[in-house]
């Protein structure tokens, strides 16, 4: 089976992983996203800031692939606190709604002590369905 590595234009190089990775079916793996910009630096630091930029993030993978949000069918997330995720339910939905309007794939939720970047409060991974 043949692979293309997915990065997007203008996004600093990934070091020691791939953004994203399309196989020749169609399918993209899109690397666990956090809050961090093209150039890896946190412009926020709350966890609502980091949610939306971890989705832009995906969504620039996704579209680097030549796919459109429509085209996840899931999403893993890793938070460091369960207490913040519950506690902002409704600005979660309302950023989530902005970022990838009425796409709800299949997802799961894991709570983790902590990620790889200090700064980070979560992380996500998509897998797409690009069939173009």
């Amino acid at each position: 089976m043949t692979h293309k590595v997915i990065q997007p234009e203008g996004w600093a190089p990934a070091k020691g992983y791939a953004n994203g990775v399309l196989t020749e079916g169609g399918t993209l793996y899109v690397g666990g996203q956090i809050g961090w910009n093209a150039q890896q630096v946190f412009e926020v630091h709350d966890f609502i800031g980091q949610m939306e930029q971890a989705l832009r993030n995906i969504v620039a993978v996704v579209e680097a692939a030549g796919g459109a949000p429509e085209d996840i069918v899931r999403l893993t997330w890793f938070v460091t606190s369960k207490r913040t995720y519950l506690a902002h339910q409704r600005e979660i939905g309302d950023m989530y709604r902005r970022v990838l309007g009425r796409v709800f794939p299949a997802m799961s939720m894991l709570v983790v002590s902590e990620l790889v970047e200090d700064e980070a409060l979560l992380e996500i991974e998509a897998t797409a369905q690009i069939d173009r």
